[in-house]
Parts: structure tokens; sequence; C-alpha cells
């Protein structure tokens, strides 16, 4: 195995936690205990930027993984 892979995949996994921490909290419990469904909201700016890089992260942290196995 390549001594780089383990490296990259711990500094993505800690980057791809840091990612989805701060993105904001929605209504918690609200939702299963029958709160309404009016809090829907179009992500903008920051978000919409930290967003994709939760999915980005996380394909590369997918791909880290299969890579570290494989090879």
């Amino acid at each position: 195995m390549k001594p780089y892979l383990p490296i990259a995949h711990a500094i993505v996994s800690c980057a791809l936690i840091a990612s989805i921490l701060l993105q904001k909290q929605g209504s918690g419990l609200g939702g299963i205990l029958g709160g309404s469904a009016e809090n829907y909201y179009t992500r903008r700016g920051f978000t919409k930027s930290l967003f994709y890089a939760s999915i980005g992260l996380g394909a590369l942290f997918l791909g880290l993984g299969v890579v570290s196995l494989v090879g």
C-alpha cells in the first residue's frame, strides 16, 4: 500500500467531519413529533458551497477507501 494514502484519508475525513458540523442545523425532532413542513429553505452563498464541498469530500473519502482496499 502507498504510504500517503492513510494520511490523505485522515485529512479528508477530518475535513468531511468539519464540513458536516458547520452546516446549519434543522428543526431537530420537530419533524418527527409532527412539526410543520414550513421550514424548507433554499441554500445560498456559503451554505451552498459547504453543501457541495461535503458531497465532494464524501465522494473523495469513498474513493480513497476503495483505492486503499484494492491497491
